[in-house]
């Protein structure tokens, strides 16, 4: 979408219209493009970004590997920052129970439901709690980038009536996402979400929650305006070209 010319790279120039065009379809775009109340914050920000993509001159293209090496260290810096805000112990572990509200921060749980499974994790774990690192951390939210294959793998073990346990759980990691999650990590999860404690998992509920969690709470329209534009665009063509769209 950003490679106007088609060249396979993009420069600063191309960038800057895509990036200005998505901003003017968003609310908060539009507040910081007319600098109402918010001065030049944005600008400051943008120039940084850009300058990190194309150079100081702007005058260096960006490449699509050195934009996805970007979107990884972003990806990583704000987990990290995630997982300091729990205040590791001297070991660098997180209790159980601060690993489970990380995790159900966008679930969009009635404040009971959440506060049942924040307790049947503190009960489970209480005496022999071990802790989650920040690498079991890293590795569990790289499942979560492959949610939508490790849901239809789930899916696929639930219609032929094969149980989701936690080694079916850890095997569907290793395949399909190809990380090896620790399998107290694993237990935690479990804990989390099996609530008559059968030792199977309700896996439209976890996959539901897992997609709410790696959104952030950014999948409704209003918050990006991006998504908003294409259906608009889309609904316009079906309005005006009804032949041609009505499959």
């Amino acid at each position: 979408m950003f490679d106007l010319n088609g060249d396979g790279d993009v420069d600063c120039e191309e960038f800057e219209k895509v990036a200005a065009l998505i901003r003017q379809q968003s609310s908060i775009g539009s507040r910081h493009r007319d600098h109402a109340n918010t001065g030049n914050t944005f600008k400051g920000i943008n120039s940084a970004l850009t300058t990190y993509f194309f150079g100081p001159k702007l005058n260096e293209k960006l490449t699509i590997e050195k934009f996805l090496d970007f979107q990884q260290q972003l990806q990583k810096e704000i987990l990290s920052l995630e997982f300091q805000r729990k205040q590791p112990d001297e070991n660098g572990r997180i209790t159980e129970a601060d690993f489970a509200e990380l995790l159900l921060a966008y679930a969009g749980y009635p404040a009971k439901k959440k506060a049942r499974m924040l307790k049947r994790v503190k009960k489970m774990f209480r005496d022999h709690g071990v802790g989650i690192t920040k690498d079991d951390y890293l590795k569990f939210f790289h499942l979560l980038n492959n949610i939508n294959d490790v849901d239809t793998a789930l899916t696929f073990y639930h219609i032929a009536g094969a149980s989701i346990d936690q080694p079916t759980l850890r095997h569907v990691a290793r395949t399909v996402a190809h990380v090896d999650l620790h399998p107290h990590l694993i237990n935690v999860v479990f804990t989390i979400f099996d609530e008559n404690m059968d030792g199977q998992l309700s896996n439209r509920e976890f996959v539901a929650v897992m997609k709410n969690r790696l959104l952030r709470g950014l999948e409704k329209p209003k918050d990006t305006g991006f998504v908003k534009l294409m259906y608009s665009l889309i609904k316009c063509a079906r309005d005006t070209k009804p032949a041609l769209l009505d499959f």
